[in-house]
C-alpha cells in the first residue's frame, strides 16, 4: 500500500531540478507529475480485481511490481518532461496492484471491526511513510541528480518483490475463485453498483481523497520554494502533518473495536468539515498568509481527523461485498482514485500563493461528504 505514498510524496523535493533539467515554464506544471501518475493508477484498478479473483492474489501482485519497476527504469532514462510524464502514467499502473490487492487481501481474512483495525493499521503505514519520503528523496538528490529518487524507488520494488514472494501466502477463498470473464466481472460490478452502502461510501472516501491528494499537490509550492520558503526543512514541515495522520490512525485501529465504524468516521468528517472552515477563516484574517506555525496546527489538526474517516470508509465500503471482494475492490479503487484525483487537481492547479485554496478546498469537501453519508446512511446518523 504504501507504495502509491513513496512514489509521490519521494518526488516532491525534486521538483525544482526537474523544472531545471527540463526547462518547465510554468511550476503548476509540475504537479502534473503527481496527476498523471493518478491517471494511471485509477484505471489500471480495474484490471488487477478480476484477475486476482480469477489467478489469485499472488500472481497478479507480483506482476503488477513487474510493472511498477518497468516504470522507473523508464523515468530514470527520460528524455524530456513529456517522456517523465508517460513514465509516471506506468509507474501509476503498476502501483494500482498494491492498493488493489492489498485491501482485498485485508477482506479476504477479516470482516466488520476487525477488518476496520486492520485497515487502520495498513492506513498506518501508508501516512507514515510521507513523514520520512521527502527525506529520503531529499538524500537522494544529495547524490547529484533526480534520477536517485527513482533508484529508491527501484530499491523498494525489489525489496517488496523478495519479501512478498517468501512470506505472503495466497488469500483467495477457493469458494470466491470466478472465472476470468466478462460475464463474471459485469456480475461483480452490478452487485457493487448496487450496493448503497458501497457507493457511498466510496464516494465519500474519494472526495476526502480529493483533499489529500490537493494538499499534496500544493505542498511543495507552499512550503518549500513559494508560501513559506523552507527549503531543506520542508520535509520536516510535511513529515509533522503526515505523522498527525500516522498517530490518529493509530488511534482508530483500537478505538473502532468500541464505538464501531460509523461513529468514528462520521464524527470524524463533521469535526475535519468545521476545522476546514476555521482554516479558511484563519487564511482570510491573514490574507492568505498566515503564520507558518498557526498554519501547520490547523493543517495537522485536519489531517488528524481526516484519519478517522477514510479507513473505516474503505473498510465500510467493501464489508458487504467478501464474495466479490477483488472486483470490487478494483472497482471502487478506480472510482474514488479519479474522484479524488479530480478534485485534487482543482485544488492544486488553484494556487495562488496562498494558503487558501487548500482551506476552502478542505471546507466544500468535507461538506459534500457529509451530505454523501447522509444519503448513504438515509438520514441516520451515528449509528454502529
Amino acid at each position: 500500500m504504501a507504495v502509491t505514498a513513496i512514489s509521490i510524496d519521494n518526488l516532491l523535493p525534486a521538483f525544482p531540478a526537474i523544472e531545471a533539467r527540463f526547462a518547465v515554464s510554468d511550476p503548476n506544471r509540475l504537479q502534473l507529475l503527481v496527476y498523471v501518475y493518478m491517471l494511471g493508477f485509477g484505471p489500471a484498478q480495474i484490471i488487477y480485481g478480476p484477475l486476482s479473483d480469477a489467478l489469485g492474489r499472488r500472481p497478479v501482485l507480483l506482476a503488477s511490481l513487474g510493472v511498477y519497476v518497468a516504470g522507473c527504469v523508464l523515468a530514470m532514462l527520460a528524455p524530456s518532461f513529456g517522456w517523465l510524464l508517460a513514465a509516471r502514467v506506468i509507474q501509476g499502473m503498476g502501483a494500482a496492484g498494491g492498493r488493489v490487492l492489498s485491501t482485498a487481501i485485508v477482506r479476504d481474512r477479516f470482516a466488520g471491526r476487525e477488518m476496520a483495525s486492520v485497515m487502520s493499521l495498513i492506513m498506518m503505514v501508508f501516512l507514515i511513510i510521507p513523514m520520512i519520503a521527502p527525506a529520503i528523496g531529499g538524500a537522494m538528490l544529495a547524490f547529484g541528480s533526480w534520477v536517485y529518487v527513482f533508484v529508491s524507488m527501484l530499491i523498494l520494488a525489489f525489496i517488496l518483490t523478495a519479501w512478498f514472494g517468501w512470506r505472503m501466502p495466497e488469500t483467495l477463498h477457493p469458494e470466491y475463485r470466478r472465472p476470468l470473464s466478462l460475464k463474471a466481472t459485469a456480475s461483480a460490478v452490478r452487485l457493487t453498483l448496487s450496493t448503497r452502502v458501497a457507493v457511498g461510501y466510496a464516494t465519500a472516501l474519494g472526495l476526502l481523497t480529493g483533499c489529500i491528494m490537493g494538499y499534496v499537490g500544493s505542498a511543495q509550492q507552499v512550503f518549500d520554494t513559494g508560501l513559506y520558503q523552507l527549503g531543506p526543512l520542508f520535509p520536516l514541515a510535511f513529515g509533522l502533518v503526515a505523522g498527525a495522520m500516522g498517530a490518529a490512525t493509530l488511534i482508530n485501529s483500537r478505538a473502532v473495536r468500541r464505538f464501531g465504524m460509523r461513529r468514528l468516521s462520521q464524527a470524524g468528517t463533521l469535526a475535519f468539515t468545521l476545522v476546514g472552515v476555521l482554516q479558511v477563516v484563519i487564511g482570510l484574517a491573514f490574507g492568505g498568509h498566515p503564520p507558518l506555525a498557526l498554519f501547520l496546527g490547523v493543517l495537522a489538526m485536519n489531517q488528524f481527523l481526516i484519519s478517522f474517516a477514510m479507513p473505516n470508509f474503505n473498510a465500510l465500503a467493501l464489508e458487504p461485498l467478501g464474495s466479490v471482494a477483488g472486483t470490487a475492490s478494483s472497482f471502487l479503487g478506480c472510482y474514488t482514485t479519479i474522484l479524488g484525483a479530480g478534485c485534487g487537481f482543482l485544488i492544486g492547479h488553484a494556487f495562488d500563493g496562498t494558503v487558501l485554496p487548500i482551506g476552502i478546498g478542505y471546507a466544500v469537501l468535507g461538506g459534500l461528504t457529509l451530505l454523501v453519508v447522509v444519503w448513504t446512511e438515509r438520514g441516520r446518523m451515528f449509528g454502529l
